[in-house]
């Protein structure tokens, strides 16, 4: 199959979870046989570099990048509140990206357009009109999902009602859009179950974020076990969780175990965190190795409290053979079994206990870490998971 890769920030390098989700994919899609064109928006954020990336890479997916200025401006998006426009969406659109768009639909083939998230979804008049691809829009997150969840838990009572705005606004995007695409690749069964209850005809498939467990080496260290966090902060849900599990969560622990450790470090670490200082307590901005900064520690904790979608974090964490304690919310997606390959904590009191309970069986870790990376090397390796969706692309090409 030939594959148009439309992705709104650049794959590589695979640096979050987003990016690590599309870069899998190409790669996979690469191996299985597939021909894989990348093009991608250059953002101020998130900069797309030529001269850093491998050859082999450049030469087998083409890669492009369009610069386009995500950059939040207030005055544009007062003026999408007050037209009804989306802003959150609108601002990944540019007529550079647009007119390079039509320039490679006009020169080039395409059975399958793969829209990496809500945001590429503007571009599908464009691409209706120059090509006869099938158009799938691959779901990352359900972005109503997590402004709803952030509504809920936000204090400020100006916030408050935008919040609750912008989520209903994006779920009548979200919803307008399912008439508009050929297909659905849904991150995890819970969105593929949302999506297809309001667009019930709409082929929709599971493809969850996945990896080559080759590539990650289960290694325990040494000591009595150290907790950790790894995330980007510049990710709402990532600092609200984090800051709960700083207030709300981490001081019960010390109490009870004033010698235990807690970890934390990801990009763009608010200076307030940084500067913290908090008993046990060790906080670093970004780190150069996430893996390795994962395999020096022992139990990776996901106090998240408003997102969606699927933890690309854990499914990195498991495969490293790592014990996680997570909210259900942090777990979404991913088929595990509290206290078999996971520990799932729904309060900070579940917390506490979780924490508590490693903390007095060091072996407990190792165990629900063995188990996790069985589960990874069952269900979510990334040549299943390309199988699952070559399989899906075929079915609509077909139909």
């Amino acid at each position: 199959m030939r594959i148009l890769q439309l992705c709104h920030k650049p794959p590589f390098p695979p640096i979050d979870g987003g990016t690590k989700a599309m870069h899998n994919v190409t790669l996979g899609l690469l191996e299985a046989g597939h021909e894989v064109k990348v093009l991608c928006l250059s953002t101020p954020k998130h900069p797309l570099d030529p001269a850093t990336l491998p050859k082999a890479y450049r030469e087998r997916t083409g890669i492009e990048g369009v610069f386009v200025d995500t950059s939040l401006n207030i005055v544009d998006a007062f003026t999408d509140l007050v037209t009804a426009d989306n802003y959150n969406i609108s601002r990944f659109f540019s007529p550079d990206m647009d007119i390079r768009l039509i320039q490679l639909l006009s020169q080039r083939t395409f059975d399958i357009v793969q829209l990496e998230s809500l945001f590429m979804t503007p571009y599908i008049p464009t691409i209706r009109r120059y090509s006869r691809a099938r158009i799938v829009l691959r779901s990352h997150n359900l972005e109503h999902v997590i402004q709803e969840r952030i509504a809920r838990g936000e204090k400020n009572i100006l916030k408050k009602p935008y919040r609750r705005f912008l989520a209903k606004q994006l779920k009548a995007y979200e919803h307008a859009v399912l008439a508009r695409v050929d297909g659905v690749a849904a991150i995890t069964p819970a969105d593929a179950a949302h999506l297809a209850d309001h667009h019930g005809k709409l082929p929709i498939a599971t493809v969850p974020f996945a990896v080559d467990p080759a590539d990650y080496a289960a290694e325990q260290p040494d000591g009595p076990p150290v907790f950790f966090h790894l995330g980007s902060m510049d990710w709402l849900p990532n600092e609200e969780g984090v800051r709960w599990l700083l207030g709300a969560v981490w001081p019960r622990v010390q109490r009870k175990h004033p010698d235990a450790e807690l970890h934390l470090a990801g990009n763009r670490m608010p200076k307030d965190l940084l500067k913290a200082r908090l008993p046990g307590v060790t906080i670093t901005g970004r780190v150069p190795d996430a893996e390795a900064y994962m395999a020096k520690r022992h139990v990776m904790l996901v106090p998240l409290l408003s997102a969606g979608g699927m933890r690309v974090k854990i499914i990195e964490g498991m495969a490293l053979g790592k014990c996680v304690i997570s909210t259900p919310i942090g777990a979404e997606g991913i088929a595990c079994t509290d206290g078999e390959d996971i520990l799932i904590a729904r309060t900070a009191t579940d917390f506490v206990e979780r924490m508590g309970r490693v903390i007095g069986d060091p072996a407990l870790a190792g165990r629900i870490g063995t188990r996790a990376r069985a589960l990874i090397g069952r269900r979510y390796t990334n040549e299943r998971v390309v199988k699952e969706l070559t399989a899906f692309y075929q079915g609509l090409l077909k139909a």
